[in-house]
């Protein structure tokens, strides 16, 4: 279900789809972050990792009635303190989400697919 405004000029309508995909923009730009991972893990525990135009596999939106829900997958640097970076990414996407679309953010979830190290 998109998101409708209503402004002086007309309706807006915003997908769930461009919603995950300026989410994920937004965490992949932080630090401790290598990228976007798909919500389904491949045999043997391994991650994908998403390409730019992909990022919207790697988030699943929903509304409520009083706001959005973000469940974000995403594969971590080797060797950071995970609860940090994920805190202010947390943080980042709701402040992106909020200030850019001007609506409710309830929660922004991470899930940690896995950990790699960037040469």
């Amino acid at each position: 279900m998109p998101i409708n405004k209503s402004t002086e000029y007309g309706n807006i309508e915003i997908s769930l789809d461009a919603i995950a995909n300026l989410a994920g923009g937004a965490i992949t730009e932080c630090y401790g972050i290598v990228g976007m991972a798909s919500q389904k893990t491949l045999k043997d525990g391994w991650a994908e990792l998403l390409k730019k135009e992909n990022y919207a596999r790697g988030v699943v939106v929903t509304q409520d009635e009083t706001g959005l829900v973000l469940n974000l997958y995403i594969i971590a640097l080797q060797g950071i303190k995970l609860s940090e970076v994920v805190y202010e990414a947390q943080k980042r996407v709701k402040y992106v989400l909020e200030k850019t679309l001007e609506v409710k953010c309830n929660a922004v979830n991470i899930y940690v697919q896995g950990v790699r190290a960037v040469k």
